[in-house]
């Protein structure tokens, strides 16, 4: 049997905000969740400040070692938000006035104040790209080649993800279940290890908690196909409760 494709993607974050703690990332989790759905793996995860080569580097890096290459943050109005700028750099190409990104925005903008040289920045992109839709505040988001551009702000970029769901071309998605039990991975490192060998195309991670003074850990279990995944958690839950262990399906 041939081995199943896997699709993977890297997330660039970027800005100065994250580093300093003043901004929590939530785009993480949110574009993990949403690549996951569409049959891809988000396999690295980086985050870099506001400067130009620093963003070159990572997006030359990550776009040659995956499928797809997300950003998320510096696309907005101000002169710090240098993304598109960094970008056209990494790729070689100059930063160019999107005639359609124009137009969107001097429409969204006409009952707003009008378009003015900070909101024109949102209508640059690096030259040959594609458009991102975005309903909720006008600016788009930037596809150019495997490369896509979106907003820092988590709830227009989930708007933008809803404009790329089942526009990409992935593999399936990975399903999961989870037990969990008062339990010290420590002492069950050998079962979890063990049937994990015993079930091919699944993985088990073991997360650990403290809890009401007593250390315990959920178990997942990982596959693309949903016979080979619950095998593995039923193979799962006899040998650990064979062990004396006492479980929560869902986990705890």
């Amino acid at each position: 049997m041939a081995e199943e494709r896997i699709w993977t993607a890297a997330l660039l974050v970027i800005g100065d905000e994250i580093l300093s703690g003043r901004t929590q990332d939530r785009n993480i989790a949110q574009v993990a969740t949403w690549l996951n759905i569409q049959g891809i793996r988000l396999a690295e995860v980086r985050v870099v400040p506001d400067v130009r080569d620093r963003i070159a580097e990572a997006v030359n890096a990550l776009r040659a070692g995956n499928d797809y290459l997300f950003t998320t943050g510096g696309i907005g109005p101000t002169h710090d938000d240098i993304t598109v700028d960094s970008i056209a750099h990494a790729l070689g190409v100059p930063v160019v006035v999107h005639p359609k990104a124009r137009a969107t925005l001097e429409a969204y903008y006409a009952n707003r104040g009008g378009i003015t040289e900070a909101r024109l920045r949102m209508a640059r992109v690096p030259q040959g790209a594609e458009l991102i839709e975005n309903p909720m505040s006008g600016a788009p988001g930037i596809r150019v080649g495997n490369i896509f551009i979106l907003a820092g702000v988590p709830h227009i970029a989930t708007v933008m993800l809803e404009a790329l769901s089942g526009r990409l071309e992935g593999g399936l998605p990975v399903l999961s279940e989870t037990v969990g039990g008062f339990v010290p991975e420590s002492e069950v490192a050998d079962i979890l290890a063990s049937v994990e060998r015993a079930h091919e195309g699944c993985q088990i991670g073991s997360y650990p908690f403290f809890r009401d003074g007593r250390v315990g850990a959920n178990f997942v279990v990982r596959s693309t196909e949903q016979a080979t995944l619950t095998a593995c958690l039923e193979d799962l839950v006899t040998r650990l409760r064979a062990d004396g262990r006492e479980l929560v399906p869902g986990g705890i």
